[in-house]
């Protein structure tokens, strides 16, 4: 009996440590025979994956070796000495432990900030680059990591990279309005395509995918008002407060009305627009530094560290499929031009309204997609090629911009919180001012790219 526990326990481990091996394999080398060079893709699920090791070593520096080296500075020495640089200044240990943890966020932050700015220049030198040498890249992040633990805090993580960060941050919510646009009209014209494709076969058999997304839009601008009944409810009481909320909720329905009056636009996007406002204008007034109107103040957020942890989580995922299925689902060679239609008794309609998409092609096939198993291999090809490959320095800079947002989430852009106070209220008020800002600036934007066309008609803004 024992002998056969031990053969079914050697198995288990082998298959463990094989499925282990291939794993890691795939993540930080080349998972392919050596006479084959890595996929175009491979780089940047790397660079993505490495994001999520600076996360998690973020949170661990944050919320585990900070608060151990307050505890035990005398068995730590230097290290303690520069990594509590400026926080003994602190009367309470929990305010010192907020001081110690965001000091290690800046580390982890400014180490991968760093690497990807690195990974950048790399690339625009050598067009590959972004899909080679893996294994040596790891390992650099790692040291620059281990390096910032032996510089102190001021001025370098407190000072310097704390304002770059704001700005990276303020550059990630611009970008990522971007990328919720691209989400949501590319999620629109997908189920749009499928049910134009549906109608095309049988009639009425696409109604199912654009009530799905009526269904979606709706369930979204369902998520924002409700997210603006508890702004009203909780957060309500100083001129700041009121005029943030207030203005949130004009803009959501200036930018809807303005989507159903004309073509431009679909539902889908001004719901996730909505809903991602509401999202920002509760990360500004939860750092408003009045007591009165913020039943948060002096409190670590950590609803608004979950949901900034998601929001990114999205966007890389996103912005790693995009760049790699971009030149499957759109290609210069087929021309998207024309309005949706679907084929009903071999006559054609369009569809019109509040779902748009790009549709079905007269022939029945879908528009925007890839004909001929030729043509697929000739956009693989050109997927492949170095001057396509020259792009990965885009999505450095991208990861560099999404590091600050995470840095500023994860220690609400530079606050020492505890105890129920705030050991740099003016810091919050700063983070408040640039979080609505860019809010603005979104909407703004948003809503620009709904009335541009009907202002100047004689312009191509596709």
């Amino acid at each position: 009996m024992g002998a056969l526990l031990s053969c079914i326990a050697t198995g288990l481990g082998f298959c463990f440590c094989s499925a282990c091996s291939s794993l890691l394999g795939a993540c930080c080398g080349n998972d392919k025979p050596s006479t084959v060079p890595p996929s175009v893709t491979s780089g940047r699920k790397r660079s993505v994956f490495l994001l999520v090791i600076a996360l998690a070593l973020a949170l661990a520096f944050q919320y585990g070796v900070a608060p151990w080296l307050v505890d035990n500075q005398d068995l730590t020495g230097a290290i303690s000495k520069n990594w509590l640089d400026g926080c003994k200044q602190y009367a309470t240990e929990e305010l010192r432990e907020s001081c110690a943890g965001n000091q290690g966020v800046y580390r982890v932050s400014f180490a991968a900030v760093i690497f990807y700015c690195l990974a950048a220049i790399a690339v625009l030198c050598k067009p590959t680059f972004n899909r080679e040498v893996w294994p040596a890249k790891y390992v650099l992040f790692f040291f620059i990591c281990v390096a910032t633990i032996f510089i102190t805090n001021e001025p370098l993580f407190s000072d310097v990279f704390l304002n770059i960060g704001r700005v990276g941050a303020v550059g990630f919510i611009c970008l990522q309005q971007l990328i919720i646009i691209d989400v949501a009209y590319s999620w629109n014209d997908n189920w749009v395509q499928r049910g134009d494709a549906a109608e095309s076969e049988e009639m009425g058999t696409g109604r199912k995918w654009f009530g799905a997304i009526l269904f979606s839009a709706f369930a979204m601008f369902l998520m924002a008002i409700g997210g603006l009944v508890v702004l009203f409810m909780e957060f309500t009481g100083c001129a700041s407060n009121d005029a943030f909320i207030i203005v949130t909720a004009a803009m959501m329905v200036l930018i809807t009305l303005a989507q159903l009056s004309g073509e431009e636009g679909n539902l889908l996007s001004s719901a996730a627009v909505s809903l991602w406002a509401v999202f920002l204008c509760y990360t500004a007034v939860s750092k408003n530094p009045d007591e009165s109107c913020n039943p948060q103040y002096g409190e670590q957020n950590e609803v608004g560290v979950v949901l900034s942890i998601i929001v990114m989580g999205i966007s890389c995922g996103w912005t790693g499929w995009s760049y790699t299925a971009e030149d499957r689902l759109t290609s210069a060679k087929h021309d998207d031009d024309d309005d949706p239609i679907t084929i009903v008794d071999g006559d054609r309609h369009k569809i019109s309204g509040v779902v748009t998409g790009y549709g079905t092609s007269p022939d029945g096939g879908e528009s925007g997609r890839g004909g001929t198993e030729d043509e697929d291999d000739e956009i693989d090809e050109e997927a492949n090629s170095p001057s396509h490959l020259s792009n990965s320095w885009k999505l450095n800079i991208m990861l560099a911009s999404v590091t600050c947002w995470m840095a500023m989430s994860l220690t609400s852009w530079g606050e020492i919180v505890g105890d129920g106070t705030a050991a740099n209220a003016s810091v919050g008020r700063v983070g408040m001012w640039i979080v609505i800002s860019s809010q603005w600036f979104v909407l703004t934007l948003y809503l620009w790219t709904l009335m541009a066309p009907r202002l100047f008609p004689d312009r191509d803004f596709s």
